[in-house]
């Protein structure tokens, strides 16, 4: 694994984390960062599999 995909996972699991806390306490400005977040987490880290696939010559 190489940084970009540790740390987009880790943002997604945070993004995540947050989205699910703003639906709970009814918080939607909170529950669409956490979306936003999310999602960036996931580029993120299919950004850094393209560079591992590449990398490995597939």
């Amino acid at each position: 694994m190489n940084k970009d995909q540790v740390k987009g996972r880790v943002e997604e699991a945070k993004g995540k984390v947050k989205e699910v806390t703003g639906k709970i306490i009814d918080d939607e400005e909170m529950e669409i960062k956490g979306k936003v977040q999310k999602n960036v987490g996931k580029g993120q880290a299919g950004y850094g599999d393209v560079k591992e696939e590449i990398k490995k010559g597939h």
